[in-house]
């Protein structure tokens, strides 16, 4: 059995691999290593080979490990990448670099109080239900640029990118279309899309960013 930090370089050439085949610039595509259930001890090798962007889905999950390791790497990039409730908005803005899961305009309202509150800044993305499916976070996609356009306006958000999680049982080829065509609509240029399952597919469509756990660190 390969270790978290065998599979996680295994993974890296497999991102350069999709990059290569879709005639992408290398390193254009950023892994976010997914460590929600995981403790210190088994995200450090990983941390002390180099890596420094990591993904979470719960903030009081995220709490409880990562404010110690980010106090010993300064650089760590920690991202949100689970749904977020409002009355969360207060220690998601202190802990987390980036918040990919805003989805409705509560949320959007907690979280711009609370970074002109902190004077922290995080990259925000906006998460798209793109399958509609109603168990799933996410905002539709006909109501996205307008929601987008809300953020800016209204909350006075600068907004990054967009996310989404395709639906488990379809092809993912065309929600990470969908969601590609909708940030260009949009004008934004990160796009968080790609599983431990399909991020090859994310990379060949443009993924900027890539969020892959249980291929690196093992089932949970």
């Amino acid at each position: 059995m390969r270790t978290a930090l065998e599979q996680y370089r295994a993974i890296l050439d497999r991102i350069d691999a999709a990059e290569l085949a879709a005639g992408r610039k290398n390193g254009s595509t950023q892994l976010v290593a997914v460590t929600k259930t995981f403790e210190a001890a088994d995200i450090l090798p990983v941390i002390e080979a180099g890596h420094r962007v990591f993904g979470e889905n719960r903030v009081q999950e995220a709490q409880g490990k990562w404010p110690a390791l980010k106090e010993r790497f300064a650089d760590i990039e920690l991202h949100l990448i689970g749904p977020l409730q409002s009355n969360k908005a207060e220690d998601a803005v202190a802990l987390f670099d980036v918040i990919e899961t805003i989805d409705r305009d509560k949320i959007a309202g907690a979280i711009a109080r609370e970074m002109r509150k902190q004077g922290r800044t995080p990259g925000l993305l906006i998460q798209v239900n793109t399958g509609e499916e109603s168990q799933k976070a996410g905002i539709a996609p006909g109501d996205t640029l307008a929601f987008v356009e809300r953020c800016r306006s209204e909350h006075g958000l600068t907004i990054d990118g967009l996310m989404c999680i395709p639906p488990f049982e379809e092809n993912p080829g065309p929600h990470f279309a969908l969601l590609v065509k909708l940030a260009k609509e949009a004008g934004l240029k990160t796009l968080s899309m790609g599983m431990s399952g399909d991020f090859e597919t994310a990379v060949e469509m443009g993924a900027t960013h890539v969020r892959v756990g249980s291929a690196i660190f093992g089932a949970r």
